[in-house]
């Protein structure tokens, strides 16, 4: 059973984020403020947290802050009425995973949490399974059907990254910024070249395609 810590101070929006947790499955811990999240957090056994920011005493930065300071693979998510860009920013540099505006949509926020989840799995796993394909971070290996291909270091963790975030898109500048790192010299057109050799080595493969998205970059469709 998965636990998710729901910090949220106004009450009628707790009882219905935790019901609709306890709906699909999930044991939700509902807490009002930062410090019964701390005695929640000290007791253990909780697998992600939503927070609100605005809170009485401690806000949810201060939360992300301090939990983080101890855990660094819970993944958390805020959940917030603030849609400002300097919010999102404090967040994500706090730590964070997600971040959703007020009002939610609690389909999506089920979703959001399983997609935090599933990629929690695999960090802590290093391994990801989509249908027949088995990439393996330790050994940095790929199988399709049991057959390894043969992939160079740089493919490998590009289609780790694309295969660990199904159907987001990633840009050429964000692909090049995390893989290529300083090596001034390339240019984004390296991304195309590494993205055919990766759609050339599966081919074969049906568990998933590399999507061109015009104008932005790539993503990766799992079949199913």
């Amino acid at each position: 059973m998965v636990h998710v810590l729901v910090v949220e101070d106004d009450t009628r929006l707790n009882q219905i984020v935790c019901a609709s947790l306890s709906a699909a499955g999930y044991t939700p811990h509902a807490c009002l403020n930062a410090a019964q999240a701390f005695d929640e957090l000290h007791a253990g056994g909780i697998d992600l947290i939503v927070s609100d920011i605005m809170m009485p005493g401690v806000d949810g930065f201060d939360l992300v802050t301090s939990v983080r300071s101890v855990n660094k693979q819970i993944p958390i998510m805020l959940m917030t009425a603030r849609d400002d860009l300097a919010a999102k920013r404090r967040g994500f540099r706090a730590g964070i995973d997600d971040y959703m505006v007020k009002p939610i949509d609690v389909d999506e926020l089920i979703l959001r949490i399983e997609a935090l989840l599933r990629r929690a799995r695999i960090e802590t796993e290093k391994r990801l399974v989509v249908g027949e394909t088995v990439l393996d971070a330790e050994e940095m290996s790929a199988y399709v059907g049991g057959e390894e291909i043969s992939l160079t270091v740089r493919e490998f963790n590009i289609l780790y990254k694309l295969l660990s975030y199904p159907r987001r898109t990633f840009s050429r500048a964000q692909l090049m910024d995390e893989f290529w790192g300083g090596d001034s010299n390339a240019s984004l057109r390296a991304v195309d070249v590494y993205i055919t050799r990766i759609r050339d080595k599966f081919s074969a493969c049906e568990d998933f395609k590399i999507v061109t998205v015009h104008g932005l970059g790539y993503k990766a469709v799992p079949a199913v």
